[in-house]
């Protein structure tokens, strides 16, 4: 049986991690397997080093838009700080547009699904990319369904990943995918990663309360929020603080805000929540209590649905020595 070939697109600026990442999962399914089940190759977008983010080069095996996109079997792009902003040419947009026709599966690591998307190829489809800059892929390909809390989407050919380390889980799913469980264990033990990752990836996200904005009464009410989030944030209290009737409150605050009060008012005690969990041992019902939860289980579910984890899962994974 022939290798599949397994390729990584990388632009000057990728990250590093991005396309070595994902290499060396292939590389270890191709050891323990005991046969060369991938044969890897990098992409470059033009003749000479790719220099990644960090400055240290990579030697490209094939460019684009030269090679032969029929000989890939899986078609990867690597993100790059920034990659949203960059002027792509149209000839390497059409060839990555035939590449993944041509291929079993094609998708991104991080950010590089941008590239994808100017290639057309996000439209009704779900997919991720890192929580940072999962709002502006959206607002970019409306006719893409952004998940930014996934770690790793499939939809038909397409597979995505959410930042940098995400590739790691991305390149190891196709491994079981190709190959099962066993194998995409034993790669996984080897390379010391979870076999499957606990969560979603809005648990790294340090995104946190967005500063105060809005005219000045209601920043004014957002920084109470920020400092007395075990305080009653009701709208009729708030709306009291600002001086205004609670419907004119709730009105203005949505359209000067883009957040209901309630909404904004929850994001800060979760926000709260992750600080106290990160930093100290304190119980879950004192947590609550300090945050303006009502009690532990009401912390704990709009933590779940905030952050897509335990409050117990994120404090064994995130809280200091």
């Amino acid at each position: 049986m022939l290798p599949r070939s397994v390729a990584v697109l990388a632009l000057p600026g990728a990250q590093l991690l991005d396309v070595a990442g994902p290499l060396d999962v292939f590389a270890e399914a191709n050891a323990q397997s005991g046969r060369d089940v991938y044969d890897l190759a990098i992409v470059g977008t033009e003749p000479g080093p790719i220099v990644t983010s960090s400055g240290r080069g990579l030697v490209a095996d094939l460019v684009a838009p030269e090679a032969e996109p029929t000989r890939f079997d899986t078609l990867l792009v690597a993100g790059a700080p920034r990659i949203q902003d960059l002027a792509v040419r149209s000839d390497l947009l059409e060839w990555l547009g035939r590449a993944a026709a041509q291929c079993r599966r094609y998708g991104s690591v991080c950010s590089g699904a941008f590239l994808l998307g100017q290639a057309g190829l996000l439209d009704r489809r779900r997919v991720t990319t890192h929580w940072a800059v999962a709002e502006a892929l959206a607002e970019r390909y409306p006719d893409a369904i952004v998940e930014p809390d996934a770690i790793c989407l499939f939809d038909g050919p397409l597979r995505t990943a959410a930042g940098v380390t995400a590739g790691l889980d991305l390149a190891l799913a196709l491994v079981e995918e190709d190959l099962g469980a066993e194998i995409a264990r034993r790669v996984a033990a080897q390379l010391v990663m979870f076999f499957k990752r606990g969560g979603g990836q809005m648990q790294f996200s340090r995104r946190g309360v967005s500063a105060p904005t809005g005219r000045s009464v209601l920043q004014e009410v957002q920084r109470w929020v920020a400092a007395h989030p075990a305080q009653d944030h009701g709208v009729d209290r708030l709306a009291e603080r600002a001086g205004m009737s609670p419907r004119h409150f709730a009105r203005l605050f949505r359209v000067e805000t883009g957040l209901t009060p309630a909404a904004y008012v929850e994001t800060v005690r979760i926000e709260a929540v992750r600080h106290l969990l990160e930093t100290g041992d304190a119980a879950l019902k004192q947590i609550a209590g300090a945050c303006g939860f009502r009690d532990a289980d009401t912390l704990r579910r709009a933590f779940m649905r905030r952050v897509g984890t335990t409050p117990a899962e994120y404090r064994r994974r995130h809280a200091g020595a």
